[in-house]
């Protein structure tokens, strides 16, 4: 189900069909280094991992994780979009590519898209994004899109620091 469009992407709701483009990603070096190892090694296991996250979040909270395809080729390049986590008071995006479309814009496009999205389909007024302190290129993606610093956090208490993104949406955006 399609959610939204940009110039050159379109965002979908993801399946159970799709286990083995998250098993991929999911296991990239890059993902596991900036977002972490989700403990997904099999089909079975990420078609467990998109029915227990993102479907479930859809039906939750009408939002989630979303595949990011190519228009042109029709290729999944990543995800982007919003959870909902129990340790954070805000909204907060999230996104991941496949190494070989990093560094083309993709990831600034999604997350600008998603955003549009959090404002006028679903009325949020704030979003909020978390990134580890050395991930530059997440960094330079949120302030593209207007995140602004706002503070260091840990998840939970024995949880390493990460940093603490804010976004409040407005009618430009």
């Amino acid at each position: 189900m399609m959610i939204l469009e940009t110039e050159r992407l379109s965002l979908r709701k993801l399946t159970a069909d799709d286990a083995g483009f998250i098993l991929r990603l999911l296991n990239e070096p890059s993902f596991m280094e900036n977002i972490g190892n989700k403990g997904v090694r099999t089909l079975e296991d990420a078609r467990n991992y998109i029915l227990n996250g993102p479907v479930a979040s859809y039906e939750r909270f009408g939002f989630g994780l979303f595949c990011v395809e190519e228009k042109t080729s029709g290729a999944a390049i990543g995800i982007c979009g919003l959870l909902k986590r129990d340790t954070l008071d805000d909204v907060d995006l999230g996104y991941a590519l496949l190494p070989e479309f990093c560094s083309k814009g993709y990831a600034v496009e999604s997350a600008a898209g998603v955003m549009r999205f959090a404002y006028h389909t679903l009325g949020l007024n704030r979003v909020v994004a978390i990134t580890s302190p050395d991930n530059q290129r997440s960094i330079r993606v949120l302030e593209k899109i207007g995140f602004r610093f706002d503070k260091l956090i840990r998840l939970s208490a024995d949880a390493e620091e990460i940093k603490l993104f804010t976004c409040g949406l407005n009618r430009q955006d």
